[in-house]
């Protein structure tokens, strides 16, 4: 199939049970979306905040870090240390991090969600899935799905942010 079709329009995802290829899809297509909104982002614009709204470069770290969290709740755990660090950091600017590991983490979120995907259970998609400290209720179908639409409303969050920000900086009014 020719690139230019969406994810969902090339078929089935080999490995991915029926009623996952939804989430498939959406998190392969965001994948793409997210390599193409970033090509030619200016780098000194990362962690700017276009109207006090949120930065591409939280949009690129909570993107990889809310796979990983909801995977983790789909999967029937807790979030360890390491995942809540990450939590608390994602809208904290850092220097040591530029647009290409901040791509490259998110994608490798995605290839680890999509692997996911080919060992889940179909029959265990509705069973109980606690989500955080409170053990709020939902289920492995709920937060996979969750997962999926989250993830796009931030790649359509990014996308904005990133017109805004390549449009300042070719010094065109925003």
């Amino acid at each position: 199939m020719p690139a230019q079709q969406e994810v969902w329009l090339r078929g089935s995802i080999e490995g991915i049970p029926v009623p996952l290829q939804p989430v498939a899809h959406a998190l392969l297509q965001a994948k793409e979306e997210v390599e193409t909104i970033m090509t030619g982002f200016p780098p000194g614009f990362l962690w700017y905040r276009p109207a006090g709204l949120a930065s591409a470069g939280f949009h690129l770290r909570h993107l990889t870090g809310v796979l990983d969290r909801l995977f983790t709740y789909a999967e029937g755990h807790l979030l360890d240390e390491a995942q809540l660090n990450y939590l608390k950091s994602e809208g904290n600017e850092s220097a040591d991090e530029n647009i290409s590991n901040l791509v490259d983490r998110f994608q490798m979120q995605v290839g680890k969600a999509v692997e996911s995907l080919k060992r889940k259970d179909p029959e265990a998609l509705y069973q109980f899935r606690g989500v955080g400290r409170s053990q709020l209720p939902s289920t492995m179908a709920g937060l996979l799905f969750h997962a999926a639409e989250h993830t796009m409303r931030h790649v359509c969050q990014l996308l904005v942010t990133a017109r805004i920000m390549k449009a300042k900086a070719e010094g065109k009014e925003v």
